[in-house]
Protein backbone atom coordinates (compact mmCIF):
# COMPACT_ATOMS: atom_id res chain seq x y z
CA UNK A 1 0.00 0.00 0.00
CA UNK A 2 1.01 3.57 -0.69
CA UNK A 3 2.23 5.37 2.44
CA UNK A 4 1.29 8.17 2.72
CA UNK A 5 -1.62 8.05 0.32
CA UNK A 6 -1.85 10.45 -2.59
CA UNK A 7 -2.10 14.05 -1.43
CA UNK A 8 -3.38 16.26 -4.25
CA UNK A 9 -2.05 19.39 -2.52
CA UNK A 10 1.46 18.18 -1.66
CA UNK A 11 2.23 15.70 -4.42
CA UNK A 12 3.19 16.72 -7.94
CA UNK A 13 -0.03 15.80 -9.77
CA UNK A 14 -1.11 16.04 -13.40
CA UNK A 15 -4.57 15.49 -14.79
CA UNK A 16 -8.12 15.50 -13.50
CA UNK A 17 -8.07 15.95 -9.72
CA UNK A 18 -11.44 14.19 -9.54
CA UNK A 19 -10.43 11.21 -11.69
CA UNK A 20 -11.55 7.80 -10.43
CA UNK A 21 -8.09 6.39 -11.14
CA UNK A 22 -4.75 7.58 -9.90
CA UNK A 23 -1.24 6.39 -10.52
CA UNK A 24 1.62 7.39 -8.27
CA UNK A 25 5.04 6.77 -9.81
CA UNK A 26 8.34 6.63 -7.96
CA UNK A 27 11.11 7.39 -10.40
CA UNK A 28 14.55 8.83 -10.98
CA UNK A 29 15.51 11.18 -13.80
CA UNK A 30 18.76 9.25 -14.38
CA UNK A 31 17.32 5.73 -14.25
CA UNK A 32 17.12 4.21 -17.73
CA UNK A 33 14.05 2.21 -16.72
CA UNK A 34 12.28 5.35 -15.48
CA UNK A 35 13.24 7.08 -18.72
CA UNK A 36 11.79 4.20 -20.76
CA UNK A 37 8.59 4.15 -18.68
CA UNK A 38 8.10 7.90 -19.21
CA UNK A 39 6.90 7.40 -22.82
CA UNK A 40 4.63 4.55 -21.71
CA UNK A 41 3.00 6.73 -19.03
CA UNK A 42 2.54 9.59 -21.52
CA UNK A 43 0.64 7.23 -23.82
CA UNK A 44 -1.44 5.97 -20.89
CA UNK A 45 -2.31 9.56 -19.96
CA UNK A 46 -3.46 10.23 -23.53
CA UNK A 47 -5.61 7.10 -23.69
CA UNK A 48 -7.12 7.38 -20.19
CA UNK A 49 -7.67 11.14 -20.44
CA UNK A 50 -9.80 12.61 -17.67
CA UNK A 51 -10.17 9.19 -16.03
CA UNK A 52 -6.59 9.37 -14.70
CA UNK A 53 -4.70 11.52 -12.22
CA UNK A 54 -0.93 10.98 -12.35
CA UNK A 55 1.48 11.82 -9.53
CA UNK A 56 5.26 11.68 -9.54
CA UNK A 57 7.39 11.10 -6.45
CA UNK A 58 11.17 11.21 -6.42
CA UNK A 59 13.23 8.14 -5.67
CA UNK A 60 16.81 9.14 -6.49
CA UNK A 61 19.74 6.81 -5.94
CA UNK A 62 22.85 9.01 -5.85
CA UNK A 63 25.10 5.98 -5.42
CA UNK A 64 23.89 4.46 -8.68
CA UNK A 65 22.98 7.71 -10.47
CA UNK A 66 25.19 10.53 -9.14
CA UNK A 67 23.01 13.42 -10.39
CA UNK A 68 19.62 11.91 -9.59
CA UNK A 69 19.26 13.90 -6.37
CA UNK A 70 20.27 17.18 -8.06
CA UNK A 71 17.86 16.47 -10.93
CA UNK A 72 15.01 15.87 -8.49
CA UNK A 73 15.86 19.09 -6.65
CA UNK A 74 15.98 20.99 -9.96
CA UNK A 75 12.48 19.67 -10.76
CA UNK A 76 11.23 20.86 -7.37
CA UNK A 77 12.83 24.29 -7.93
CA UNK A 78 10.88 24.43 -11.20
CA UNK A 79 7.79 23.32 -9.29
CA UNK A 80 8.17 26.28 -6.93
CA UNK A 81 7.68 28.39 -10.04
CA UNK A 82 4.73 26.41 -11.40
CA UNK A 83 6.80 24.49 -13.94
CA UNK A 84 7.34 21.08 -12.36
CA UNK A 85 5.84 19.16 -15.27
CA UNK A 86 7.75 21.13 -17.89
CA UNK A 87 11.00 20.33 -16.04
CA UNK A 88 9.92 16.71 -15.46
CA UNK A 89 9.34 16.26 -19.20
CA UNK A 90 12.51 18.10 -20.19
CA UNK A 91 14.64 15.97 -17.85
CA UNK A 92 13.18 12.73 -19.19
CA UNK A 93 13.43 13.89 -22.81
CA UNK A 94 16.94 15.36 -22.76
CA UNK A 95 19.56 13.58 -24.80
CA UNK A 96 22.49 15.30 -23.13
CA UNK A 97 24.23 13.77 -20.12
CA UNK A 98 23.08 15.38 -16.90
CA UNK A 99 25.44 17.68 -15.04
CA UNK A 100 24.83 20.55 -12.65
CA UNK A 101 25.36 23.08 -15.51
CA UNK A 102 23.01 21.11 -17.81
CA UNK A 103 20.31 21.06 -15.11
CA UNK A 104 20.54 24.84 -14.89
CA UNK A 105 20.49 25.15 -18.68
CA UNK A 106 17.43 22.87 -19.01
CA UNK A 107 15.60 24.92 -16.38
CA UNK A 108 16.49 28.20 -18.04
CA UNK A 109 15.33 26.84 -21.42
CA UNK A 110 11.82 26.34 -20.02
CA UNK A 111 11.79 29.71 -18.27
CA UNK A 112 12.69 28.73 -14.71
CA UNK A 113 14.76 31.07 -12.56
CA UNK A 114 17.49 28.59 -11.66
CA UNK A 115 19.25 30.99 -9.28
CA UNK A 116 17.13 29.27 -6.62
CA UNK A 117 18.91 26.02 -7.48
CA UNK A 118 22.18 27.51 -6.29
CA UNK A 119 20.64 29.15 -3.20
CA UNK A 120 21.65 26.94 -0.21
CA UNK A 121 18.42 27.61 1.72
CA UNK A 122 16.14 26.75 -1.19
CA UNK A 123 18.33 23.79 -2.14
CA UNK A 124 17.98 22.35 1.40
CA UNK A 125 14.22 22.94 1.41
CA UNK A 126 13.79 21.19 -1.94
CA UNK A 127 16.16 18.39 -0.88
CA UNK A 128 13.90 17.87 2.15
CA UNK A 129 10.88 17.45 -0.17
CA UNK A 130 12.80 14.91 -2.27
CA UNK A 131 13.90 13.03 0.86
CA UNK A 132 10.27 12.91 2.07
CA UNK A 133 9.28 11.38 -1.30
CA UNK A 134 12.12 8.86 -1.00
CA UNK A 135 11.08 8.00 2.58
CA UNK A 136 7.49 7.44 1.51
CA UNK A 137 8.81 5.06 -1.14
CA UNK A 138 10.72 3.11 1.48
CA UNK A 139 7.59 2.90 3.67
CA UNK A 140 5.55 1.80 0.65
CA UNK A 141 7.94 -1.00 -0.27
CA UNK A 142 9.59 0.60 -3.30
CA UNK A 143 12.71 -1.40 -4.17
CA UNK A 144 13.45 -0.11 -7.67
CA UNK A 145 12.54 2.61 -10.11
CA UNK A 146 10.14 3.00 -11.60
CA UNK A 147 7.53 1.65 -9.20
CA UNK A 148 3.85 2.42 -9.70
CA UNK A 149 0.83 2.42 -7.42
CA UNK A 150 -2.65 2.23 -8.94
CA UNK A 151 -5.23 3.68 -6.56
CA UNK A 152 -2.83 3.07 -3.69
CA UNK A 153 -1.97 -0.55 -4.50
CA UNK A 154 1.51 -1.44 -5.77
CA UNK A 155 1.57 -2.54 -9.39
CA UNK A 156 4.07 -5.36 -9.88
CA UNK A 157 3.83 -5.87 -13.63
CA UNK A 158 5.96 -4.53 -16.45
CA UNK A 159 6.23 -0.74 -16.48
CA UNK A 160 4.77 -0.49 -19.97
CA UNK A 161 1.55 0.84 -21.47
CA UNK A 162 -0.17 -2.55 -21.83
CA UNK A 163 0.45 -3.62 -18.25
CA UNK A 164 -0.47 -0.27 -16.71
CA UNK A 165 -3.56 0.03 -18.91
CA UNK A 166 -4.74 -3.45 -17.90
CA UNK A 167 -4.21 -2.59 -14.21
CA UNK A 168 -6.25 0.60 -14.63
CA UNK A 169 -9.03 -1.23 -16.46
CA UNK A 170 -9.07 -3.90 -13.76
CA UNK A 171 -9.49 -1.26 -11.06
CA UNK A 172 -12.26 0.39 -13.09
CA UNK A 173 -14.10 -2.91 -13.49
CA UNK A 174 -13.81 -3.67 -9.76
CA UNK A 175 -15.12 -0.18 -8.92
CA UNK A 176 -18.04 -0.55 -11.32
CA UNK A 177 -18.97 -4.00 -9.98
CA UNK A 178 -18.70 -2.81 -6.39
CA UNK A 179 -20.85 0.24 -7.01
CA UNK A 180 -23.54 -1.91 -8.67
CA UNK A 181 -23.53 -4.15 -5.61
CA UNK A 182 -23.53 -1.18 -3.23
CA UNK A 183 -20.27 -1.99 -1.45
CA UNK A 184 -16.79 -0.53 -1.23
CA UNK A 185 -14.32 -1.71 -3.87
CA UNK A 186 -11.71 -4.25 -2.86
CA UNK A 187 -8.63 -4.21 -5.04
CA UNK A 188 -6.25 -7.06 -5.77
Amino acid sequence: MLIPSLNKKLDNVFGNRFAPLNIVAYGSFQCRFSIAAYAEVRLLQEVMGSQLLYAYRHCPDPFLHPLSLDAAIAAEVAGMQGKFWEMHDALFETRQPLSRPSLIEIGQDIGVDMSFFTDPGVYRKMAHKVILDFGSGVKSGVRKTPTFFVNGVQYNGRPDFNGLYKACRYVQLIREASSREGRSPSFF
